[in-house]
């Protein structure tokens, strides 16, 4: 990944936007193009700028980081977002994951975890903390305790159900090229083709789809 990675940070808090972009300024893929104390803000910035990743806190003033979320995603769809948060409530995480964000960071995080995080979601991949994602499972297995399944995934091939279990598994697209010796644009291909036939817009919404429809034994 040669390219710049063109990053918003948006915390009500001076002091962690100042420290955020200290820890950031190390990695020199990641360009932080500019820092706003709130999910409107964070809305207009992303509206009238080139944005590829938006660090995002949730309890801001005026609009809520879930807010700005969904409305990001409406307004620019190919924006990647990673919560970054002091929260590690199911809540905030179902309604991210339906927002479709990438990523979900509690605020003690290692600084280079969290910039592992972002190069990865620039990537395509999604990260979770393995704490949450235990809940996460719980939570989708207690929802989808009764007969109703989703049977868009009947349209699959067997090789894009291959490719959805090893997402799923929290596989990145190097590793399941590697698992199942393709390419990594067949992957890219692949779970292109995924997203459209079962109805997702990201990969943490597949493996959770995945997930819930028992594609996957984890």
């Amino acid at each position: 990944m040669n390219q710049s990675i063109h990053l918003l940070i948006a915390d009500d808090h001076a002091l962690i936007r100042e420290g955020l972009r200290k820890i950031l300024s190390i990695e020199p893929r990641i360009h932080v193009v500019g820092e706003v104390a709130d999910g409107q803000q964070a809305v207009e910035f992303c509206t009238h700028n080139v944005v590829d990743i938006v660090l995002m806190d949730i309890n801001m003033p005026v609009m809520n980081g879930i807010e700005a979320c969904r409305r990001i995603k409406e307004l620019r769809p190919n924006i990647v977002i990673i919560a970054l948060t002091i929260h590690d409530q199911d809540e905030y995480l179902f309604e991210l994951i339906k927002h479709g964000i990438s990523g979900y960071v509690l605020k003690d995080v290692d600084p280079n975890q969290l910039i592992q995080t972002i190069l990865g979601a620039a990537r395509g991949d999604s990260f979770i903390p393995p704490a949450l994602t235990a809940r996460v499972l719980a939570e989708f297995s207690r929802l989808t305790s009764g007969d109703h399944h989703d049977r868009k995934h009947q349209s699959l091939t067997d090789r894009e159900i291959e490719v959805l279990r090893q997402l799923a598994r929290g596989q990145s697209n190097k590793a399941i090229a590697k698992i199942l010796y393709i390419s990594e644009k067949t992957v890219k291909n692949h779970l292109t083709n995924i997203f459209n036939k079962i109805g997702v817009e990201d990969r943490t919404q597949a493996a959770l789809y995945a997930i819930r429809e028992k594609l996957v034994d984890l």
